[in-house]
């Protein structure tokens, strides 16, 4: 094992302590708040900052995450990232970048690079994709925590939380946004992965998923634009499974008859990448 990368110090500033709440700073191999209680660094970099007493949400288990490893490292969804990457700054170059379910922080990455001056936090509660994500870039570094609960993060202390297909917050991401800042949600659009689902028995989208995202967040957030990105991926059977096996489609799919449908197809694959990607602020 190679050594740990090290924590960005902007990075652990924007952190809060989630027993206390108090303000975290960096302790030897881990992390400890000013009021005295310390958190280890795992040997892979990433930090578990889980509120104390709450339930374990297990996350994406270590072969979804492998899979999404071999997918994006491939390149297929490097059109997406340029998409997000396009509406995070729409509104000038951020400092602060939250990835909330960012997983293997492939995504953050490439908003990072497109910020040359911004730092940012991968949070996930999956310790799978916080192995990972705790070496995607040098300016960032990966919090394992519940995105449903509290976060670990300091109030009104962020530019830009980022959602890509992951479960929104809309109390939290209010709560940790400077005024003015932006939420930036990346969602499917109906006919995203459309010529898969049938032959390979893939969930469906919600035709009223747009409806049931403002209904979460309009409480805190109001909207400021929305966008679209289509575009058609050429992609051989490896590349359809590990899609299939990266994402909720593998918790639902027996792999042996995946693996016979995969089979079916021709050996390259049209699939529509299809998402909306939205921009929220604070209503304060």
């Amino acid at each position: 094992m190679t050594s740990r990368p090290p924590m960005p110090a902007e990075a652990v500033a924007l952190l809060a302590c989630p027993v206390c709440g108090a303000r975290l700073g960096p302790d030897r191999d881990g992390l400890r708040c000013t009021v005295g209680h310390a958190f280890d660094r795992a040997r892979q970099g990433h930090v578990s900052l889980r509120t104390p007493g709450a339930p374990a949400v297990a996350g994406d288990s270590a072969g979804m995450v492998a899979d999404r490893v071999g997918f994006l490292a491939a390149g297929h969804y490097a059109g997406l990232t340029s998409a997000l990457a396009a509406a995070v700054l729409a509104d000038g170059e951020p400092g602060s970048v939250l990835d909330a379910g960012g997983g293997t922080g492939q995504h953050l990455a490439g908003v990072l690079d497109r910020a040359p001056g911004a730092v940012g936090v991968v949070l996930d509660s999956s310790v799978y994709a916080a192995r990972r994500a705790a070496r995607a870039h040098p300016r960032a570094m990966a919090v394992v925590a519940d995105t449903w609960g509290r976060w670990p993060v300091r109030s009104a202390v962020l530019d830009r939380v980022l959602v890509v297909f992951a479960p929104r917050n809309g109390a939290e991401t209010a709560r940790v946004l400077r005024s003015g800042g932006r939420l930036v949600v990346v969602t499917p659009a109906t006919d995203h992965l459309g010529e898969l689902v049938g032959p390979l028995g893939l969930l469906t989208v919600d035709p009223r998923k747009a409806d049931r995202l403002g209904a979460a967040l309009e409480p805190d957030l109001a909207p400021v634009r929305a966008a679209v990105h289509r575009e058609v991926l050429q992609l051989d059977h490896g590349a359809v499974r590990t899609l299939v096996g990266m994402g909720p489609h593998a918790r639902h799919l027996d792999p042996a008859a995946l693996g016979a449908a995969v089979a079916a197809l021709p050996s390259v694959v049209p699939v529509t990448l299809a998402v909306d990607v939205a921009t929220w602020t604070p209503r304060r």
